[in-house]
């Protein structure tokens, strides 16, 4: 059993209000207030992938009426037309030409705009293909499938000039940029740890086996540059995140944004000095890969975030389930929402709170009309430095062993500094018991601390050797993402 004081219960008392007040939900889509409705000025926008984020690709450009969506693309072509351009030609009255194959897209003069809302594997080398063609880019979170080619989006984008917009929607929120000024200008005091948290429940996939890919989907253009492998997984869309030859895992999923929302908050611009990661897939056996319980934690020397993943049922950790939490010399903050925060002092009083929602489409739009990359608020590089730290995260835990609860437990206390790993992992053996796992028989994968030149994106020191090869991957013949920025 859990024991609480009776600060820790009225803290949690008092930010689940918090958050019932910023529900942890996406936001609403607002109409940007500034658009031209001239011909000459509309924007001609091709969207790649039409599940999950695709959706919103399609109703954020849709409802401008500077922007009209003249291009879907999609390798299983039943999407292609019932959720591309069965979508697009009901809610404007005009049909969109459908593309099975991306490089069709990227051949297409007529487009101005691609945005990529494919599988992770692809997020990198469609944008670096759209922009190499001379278009702008709007590309979901994660940017990268590992850290190299997230880099090489970045190089992309500034050799040739491109708008590349990430999709972390809250660095457009006003709640939380106002929010943000208020800790960057010292609100809570001196910050010293940023607890990012994705705490977001995922059932089991179903059991590994050998299935075919729906008979709709090209596999061999949805595979692009992973390996061309026998399907694993009962469901083919969707549970790709949670294999690593496509996915990230949570970290890389839902987590992005919180960990996007941490890095902001510590006002750091790299991806810090080194990272520990353990954890495991616990609570049930099947096709998934990735951690479905996961600490990362990131030295940046003055400061640390941890970063907790957890797929199993549980509570909010202050008021927070899908959120991040800053603690200050004078107090601490909570985010329980994309677009706001509730500040407190050390006591546990609220001071103060922000909320407030804008239209990150129309950032990126502006941006692409006055062409300055200072007028995005989720410019690439900030997605690629956020998203790196997941993969960063995941090379430590993919590197470790597998051992016993009571074996973390101590190699943490060899290594206990300044980031309360010991806390933090207390609080995930409370939580896997009361999900009904065996403590005593589970195992993890406690990983490697890994050494980190910031300036470099590379390991350094032991280990290196073996991490390094993991920054990024062997691409198929003719899906290689460049190996150097002088190859873009």
């Amino acid at each position: 059993m859990t024991h609480f004081s009776r600060r820790e219960f009225l803290e949690n008392t008092m930010l689940a209000s918090a958050a019932a007040a910023l529900a942890n939900t996406a936001p609403r889509f607002v109409m940007g207030a500034e658009q031209s409705s001239s011909p000459n000025e509309i924007l001609r926008v091709a969207v790649l992938g039409l599940n999950g984020r695709g959706q919103d690709h399609l109703g954020g450009f849709m409802r401008r009426k500077d922007c009209q969506v003249v291009a879907v693309c999609d390798p299983d072509t039943e999407v292609g037309q019932k959720k591309g351009v069965e979508v697009v030609e009901k809610a404007t009255g005009t049909k969109p030409t459908y593309y099975q194959d991306l490089r069709q897209v990227m051949e297409d003069k007529s487009i101005d705009i691609v945005t990529v809302a494919t599988p992770n594997h692809w997020h990198s080398l469609a944008a670096i293909w759209a922009m190499q063609a001379g278009k702008d880019v709007y590309c979901e979170k994660p940017v990268s499938h590992n850290v190299h080619e997230g880099r090489r989006v970045v190089d992309t984008a500034r050799k040739h000039n491109r708008i590349c917009q990430t999709g972390t929607q809250s660095r457009s929120m006003p709640g939380t940029r106002e929010f943000m000024a208020f800790l960057h200008s010292g609100g809570i005091g001196e910050i010293t740890l940023a607890r990012g948290l994705c705490y977001k429940a995922r059932p089991s996939i179903g059991a590994l086996g050998e299935y075919q890919a729906p008979g709709s989907v090209d596999y061999n253009l949805w595979s692009g540059p992973a390996p061309l492998k026998t399907v694993t997984r009962p469901r083919f869309h969707y549970d790709w995140h949670w294999q690593w030859d496509y996915g990230n895992g949570d970290l890389g999923n839902q987590g992005i944004h919180q960990m996007d929302l941490a890095r902001w908050g510590l006002g750091k611009s790299d991806v810090g000095t080194s990272v520990l990661s353990y954890g495991g897939r616990l609570g049930y056996t099947d096709a998934g890969e990735t951690a479905n319980t996961q600490v990362s934690i990131h030295d940046y020397g003055d400061k640390t975030l941890i970063f907790e993943v957890r797929g199993l049922p549980t509570e909010p950790f202050k008021g927070a389930g899908v959120g991040v939490i800053f603690e200050g010399t004078n107090g601490y903050a909570v985010m329980p929402s994309y677009s706001g925060g509730v500040i407190f002092d050390k006591e546990g009083n609220q001071v103060r709170k922000f909320s407030g929602e804008a239209d990150h489409y129309d950032n990126f739009v502006k941006a692409v009309r006055s062409r300055k990359k200072e007028d995005l608020n989720a410019d690439v590089l900030e997605g690629h430095l956020s998203s790196a730290l997941c993969h960063l995260g995941n090379i430590s835990y993919r590197l470790g062993e597998p051992v016993s609860l009571s074996d973390v437990q101590k190699h943490l206390e060899s290594i206990q500094s300044k980031d309360n790993s010991l806390e933090t992992f207390a609080r995930v053996q409370a939580h896997l018991q009361a999900n009904n796992v065996d403590l005593a028989a589970a195992k993890m994968n406690f990983g490697v601390r890994l050494a980190i030149d910031p300036n470099a994106e590379t390991f350094h020191g032991t280990m290196s050797q073996m991490a390094n090869p993991m920054l990024t991957r062997e691409y198929r013949k003719g899906f290689e993402v460049p190996a150097s920025a002088a190859l873009v």
